[in-house]
Formats: C-alpha cells, sequence, structure tokens
C-alpha cells in the first residue's frame, strides 16, 4: 500500500512540475520573445522605409511590389527640379 502512494505522490509531483514549466513559458518566456519579435519587426520596417526614401532621392523610380501590383515611387521634389520640355533653351 506504501509503495502505491509513493508512486502516486511521485506522478502528482511531476504533473506539478509539468504544469509549473507551462505557466512559466507562458507568462514569462513568450512574452519575453514576442517583444524581442516586434522590436526586430520595427526596426526592419524603419530600415525599409529609410531605404526607400534614400532611393528616391537620387531623383530615379523606385519600384515597389505586393503581390501583382507594381508602383514606382520617386520623389516629388524631383518633379519640381525637372523643367517642363517647352521651357528648355534650345
Amino acid at each position: 500500500m506504501a509503495n502505491k502512494q509513493s508512486v502516486l505522490i511521485k506522478i502528482l509531483i511531476a504533473i506539478i512540475v509539468v504544469l509549473a514549466i507551462i505557466l512559466l513559458y507562458i507568462f514569462l518566456i513568450r512574452p519575453g520573445i514576442t517583444g524581442y519579435t516586434i522590436n526586430k519587426q520595427n526596426e526592419a520596417f524603419g530600415f525599409a522605409i529609410v531605404s526607400i526614401m534614400q532611393q528616391a532621392a537620387t531623383c530615379q523610380p523606385v519600384p515597389l511590389s505586393f503581390g501583382n501590383q507594381t508602383m514606382n515611387i520617386i520623389a516629388i521634389d524631383c518633379l519640381s527640379q525637372q523643367q517642363p520640355v517647352s521651357q528648355q533653351p534650345a
């Protein structure tokens, strides 16, 4: 009888340890990983925006594609620097 109680106590302790590990992961580890991921995604987003801005500042079209759509972006300052064809000296 004592042997069965000893085995039952060991099984219950093992279940408690497993549940404690699961709770530790859910409340401490996963939020840390998620926060790190979100920070890295924000950094990548900022890097992409700065890269597009730098390319557009060269007054060359910057192609942006999403799915099956492509759009060429150019800085509006570049458009105001160009003279219309009719005003160019001959």
